[in-house]
Order: structure tokens, then sequence, then C-alpha cells
């Protein structure tokens, strides 16, 4: 009964991060530069339009995973200090670049 009560408590904090949308297509990160506040947790979904799969890796981060080709996947990142923060498509890294520009408020 105490485990159920405690993860009552923490299913809250994962609904509110704030939610940003990531487009894999043509082995592209898209947008290629996601502006977000500083300072809050970000859920960060990942839609692979391609046929393929890609790796989302970051090394500033710290995550990696795999999206499967046509799925999707969420990260939970922050809260972030402001800054940027790069990362790249391990499968298709000459293409497939972005950044995390955390903003402050």
């Amino acid at each position: 009964m105490k485990h159920l009560f405690l993860i009552a408590l923490l299913l809250p904090l994962a609904a509110h991060a704030d939610d940003y949308l990531l487009t894999i297509k043509d082995h592209r990160f898209q947008p290629a530069e996601l502006k977000v506040p500083s300072g809050v947790k970000i859920k960060l979904s990942i839609e692979n339009q391609d046929a393929t799969p890609e790796e989302f890796d970051s090394y500033s981060l710290n995550r990696e995973k795999v999206i499967a080709g046509h799925s999707s996947a969420s990260i939970y990142i922050g809260p972030l200090t402001p800054g940027r923060y790069p990362f790249t498509g391990e499968f298709h890294s000459t293409t497939a670049q972005g950044v995390i520009d955390a903003q402050a408020n």
C-alpha cells in the first residue's frame, strides 16, 4: 500500500513537464534548433517519420535513445541551466544534427 501511495505522489511530477516535439524526416531533426525555457523539466517527444531507425544522442544532456522507423519515443530532460545543448542522430550524424537552446525566462 505504501508503494502505491508513493507512485501516486510521483506521477504528477511527470505530468507537469513541458512537452516539445522533434521530428526526424529525411535523416534530419526538425526543428534543428529547439528553444525551451530553462529551469523546467522538459518532455521531448521524438517522432521518426523515416523508415530506418535513428538514435537521439546527446553527450551534454546525458541521453541516448534509439527510435525505430515510423515510431516515436519520449525523453525527459532538465531542468536545464541556460545554454545550448547539441544532439545528433548517431546513425546519420552528418545530417541529423540539432541543438536545444535553454533560455532564461
